[in-house]
């Protein structure tokens, strides 16, 4: 039996993960979450925590958001600290710009997980055709579901709603986590 860990920068990650996640893996994979209190708090201990797990036949999946930072150096980064931490088949992924411009790539999830009707339509809007580059996905979300969207809460809703098939979802970012996923369970620890 496998076992995948993700590190995740926030709780609302995690919220959202277990609604998907089960969709998503293998029966005979097992999750478990690491969750920081940001990013800095992320960089900080990510190191420490992997040089401890000694679990064979684990996968290690690092998740951090973009936000304003240079992606490529987000991820040399993280990358970096894996290697250090003797872990150099630990997947790391960016959400660009945040985990909510996932939820921008399929509207119909939070259109349902959230019960507001033709919300799916906003997508048809520029500024949301390329979710990935919407500069606060988490505020815009707020503001196009009138403050129903929380980051946690609402999270956990639509995560049970996102499709599991990155082809329903046309946030490039979310199509790499869960190649990533894949990628990392290939490459899990003996």
């Amino acid at each position: 039996m496998k076992q995948l860990v993700l590190f995740l920068e926030e709780a609302s990650a995690k919220a959202a993960f277990e609604g998907l996640l089960p969709r998503v893996l293998p029966e005979d994979v097992t999750v478990r979450y690491v969750v920081f209190e940001g990013k800095s708090d992320l960089e900080k201990q990510l190191g420490k925590r992997l040089r401890g797990w000694i679990q064979p036949h684990t996968a290690f999946l690092v998740l951090r958001d973009q936000d304003a930072a240079d992606c490529q150096a987000v991820k040399q980064k993280l990358v970096h600290i894996c290697q250090e931490a003797g872990k150099p088949c630990a997947v790391v992924r960016v959400a660009c710009r945040e985990l909510e411009s996932w939820y921008f790539g399929e509207l119909s999830a939070v259109e349902k997980a959230l019960g507001i009707p033709k919300l799916s339509d906003q997508s048809r809007k520029s500024k949301y055709r390329i979710p990935d580059a919407i500069h606060s996905p988490s505020s815009e979300l707020a503001k196009i579901t009138n403050g129903r969207y929380q980051k946690v809460s609402g999270s956990r809703e639509i995560g049970k709603f996102l499709s599991p098939d990155s082809a329903n979802n046309v946030s490039v970012s979310f199509g790499h986590f869960l190649a990533g996923i894949t990628k990392a369970l290939t490459h899990a620890s003996t």
